[in-house]
This record gives structure tokens, C-alpha cells and sequence, in this order.
């Protein structure tokens, strides 16, 4: 009789501290507004609109998922690699992105703030000192105090979002949280998914719109639908003001018309399922520009093997149909400090 006693002791006060672990988790958990605006200032340089632009678009995966890891939510086990090696990879990143002398904007994914994973490491900061000559604007997408999973090596906290390095001052630039949510509780320790917008005056007297984009990746089909019709909202919208509009980021699904099984017959989809774009999605006259020669992402199922990672095409950029591509490339950097590859893109707006 005692042991059961004590055993309904022990079940009773596991289960009131993960009642008390969901409270508290609900009541920190972060809620962006729907539109943030995050700088303004109406005084910004006014930039040529008969110059071509080249941008970066880079998921660096918090400089923690190098060719040596494997991670969780991929089929793995893994949440972090060693503090050396995050440094290492931080470092490396830093070096490729500085070498990039005709980049004037760099759109960056999934840097670290403050989190167990980069070992409390201000990723950010890092950057932003090392990118003096440029302007710096960084939006949270992933702010919880603790996710428990995976239950033998929690992730713990984690402050991490999205950050653009660019030459040119915009003089607006707003977070947009996309529409449709996880269910419960399972949301409150997710990326609350975004896109960051910036605009910039042209000499033609209308505006170019730079945004970067992390799209849902291990949320169902539903809600990555529901995303993209949030964007595709947005775009029409703005379109219709005569705005130039260009994306650039991780979609997490393949561009309209791109075989997903390109570089990798067998996926393993059981974790992360990729999905295209469908062909109708935008009206004609929409650009997708993306490096077909080339994957800018490896599943982490496992560490990385040249032969037998699964590869796939998920970073890429969207061009207004007054906009015109000049150039899209690429990086092969074999994944040895990030899951992504860099994609390097030139364009010039159309009169």
C-alpha cells in the first residue's frame, strides 16, 4: 500500500510540474503583433533605380549545423555541436560573407541571439561589428525560454531571428508574422514564422521592397498554404501601388516547376516533407530565380557525406514582374558550416 502511495505521489507531482511548465510556457510565450514596425526614418538616402543590385541570401543555421552534425527534427539526435566548433563555423561564415565585395544586401536566417544551442553566443553582435560599413536590422522569430525536446538533451532557451545587412538606408522596415498557427501546445515552443520588409525611395519616384523570408518548414501543408497566401496577399497589394518587390530567403518548399528529387532521389519525408510551390501561385510575369545546377540544402538526418546526404532546393528569390534578372549563383560550400549553401543573386529594375 505504501508503494503505491508513493508512486501516486511521484505521478502526481510530475504531472502538476508539467501543468506548471505548459502555464508557464504559455504565459512568456512570445505573440508579435501581425505588422511590427520596426525603423523608420524619412530622411534615408534616395538610391538610383537605374543601378543593379546584388544580394546574398543565406540560412547560416545559427552557425551550429555544420557538415559534422546531425539534428532532431531532421531524424537525428543531435541539438548543438561543441562551443569550438560554433565558432569555427561562425568565423568561416564571417570570412565567405566580408569576401563578397558586390553584395549590397545580405539577407540572413536563423542567428542566434541568446541560446543553450551557440552556447550563448550573441551572434548578432558578431556580425554587426564585423559589418561596421552597413546597416543592421534584425527581427525575432524564435523567442522561448525553454523547449523541452529532445527529452535526453533539451534545447533550452532560445532567442533567434532573422537579420539583413544592407548598404542602402530604407526608410521603413516592418516584421509581418505570417497568418495561421501550430496547435497548441506545440506552438509555443515554435518559430513564430515571418517575413521583414524594408523600403527604399528610387530616384524614379517609386519604392523597391527587399524582404526577407523564413518560411514554415516542419509545420504541416495546411499551414504552409496558409502562409504563402498571407505573402501572396501582401504582394498584390503592394504590387498594385507600382512598387518594385524583391524576396529573398529559406522557403523551405522548392520553387514553382522544380523537380524536388533533382540532386536526391530517395527523401526521407518523414520529419521534414518538401513541398512545391504550385505552378498558379502568382499571376504571369512573377520570376522565381533560383540556381537549378546547384542544392542549397542537405537534410540532417545525418552528418554530411558528399555521396549520400539528400539534397534539395529551398532557398531562392522571387522578382515583381518589374524587375529583371541579370544573374542567380549558388555556392557550393559542401555544408561545412551550415545546412544551407549562399545564393547570390544580380538584378535591375525595369523603366
Amino acid at each position: 500500500m505504501r508503494g503505491l502511495k508513493f508512486i501516486g505521489a511521484v505521478l502526481a507531482f510530475l504531472l502538476l510540474s508539467f501543468v506548471l511548465f505548459l502555464v508557464y510556457s504559455t504565459f512568456t510565450d512570445y505573440k508579435p503583433a501581425e505588422r511590427i514596425e520596426v525603423s523608420k526614418n524619412d530622411s534615408a538616402a534616395v538610391i538610383d533605380a537605374k543601378k543593379q543590385f546584388t544580394l546574398l541570401s543565406w540560412n547560416i543555421g545559427y552557425c551550429g549545423l555544420g557538415s559534422d552534425m546531425d539534428f532532431f527534427y531532421d531524424g537525428g539526435e543531435k541539438t548543438r555541436t561543441t562551443k569550438e566548433r560554433t565558432l569555427e563555423n561562425m568565423k568561416k561564415i564571417t570570412q565567405f560573407l566580408l569576401s563578397q565585395d558586390s553584395v549590397s544586401f545580405f539577407l540572413l536566417q536563423e542567428i542566434d541571439t541568446y541560446a543553450k544551442r551557440t552556447y550563448y553566443i550573441n551572434e548578432l553582435d558578431s556580425f554587426t561589428k564585423q559589418f561596421y560599413n552597413f546597416y543592421t536590422f534584425f527581427v525575432k522569430n524564435h523567442d522561448v525560454k525553454f523547449v523541452p525536446v529532445p527529452i535526453k538533451s533539451p534545447m533550452g532557451r532560445v532567442v533567434s531571428g532573422i537579420a539583413t545587412f544592407t548598404k542602402f538606408q530604407p526608410f521603413l522596415t516592418e516584421r509581418y508574422a505570417f497568418s495561421g498557427q501550430i496547435s497548441y501546445p506545440k506552438r509555443i515552443f515554435m518559430l513564430d514564422r515571418c517575413f521583414y520588409v524594408h523600403r527604399y525611395k528610387l530616384t524614379n519616384k517609386k519604392n523597391l521592397l527587399v524582404i526577407n523570408t523564413h518560411n514554415a518548414a516542419f509545420e504541416d501543408s495546411a499551414i504552409k498554404l496558409k502562409h504563402l497566401e498571407y505573402l501572396k496577399n501582401f504582394l498584390m497589394d503592394e504590387y498594385k501601388k507600382g512598387n518594385y518587390i524583391l524576396i529573398g530567403g529559406d522557403w523551405n518548399q522548392g520553387p514553382c516547376g522544380f523537380d524536388k528529387k533533382t540532386f536526391s532521389k530517395n527523401l526521407p519525408e518523414e520529419d521534414f516533407k518538401l513541398v512545391p510551390i504550385e505552378k498558379n501561385y502568382l499571376p504571369e510575369g512573377w520570376h522565381w530565380l533560383y540556381d537549378k545546377t546547384t542544392p542549397t540544402n542537405r537534410y540532417l538526418n545525418k552528418p554530411y557525406n558528399k555521396d549520400t546526404s539528400p539534397k534539395i532546393l529551398i532557398d531562392f528569390f522571387l522578382l515583381s514582374p518589374n524587375i529583371e534578372a541579370v544573374s542567380i549563383k549558388t555556392n557550393d560550400l559542401q555544408f561545412e558550416n551550415s545546412d544551407h549553401n549562399p545564393v547570390i543573386a544580380t538584378i535591375k529594375l525595369k523603366k
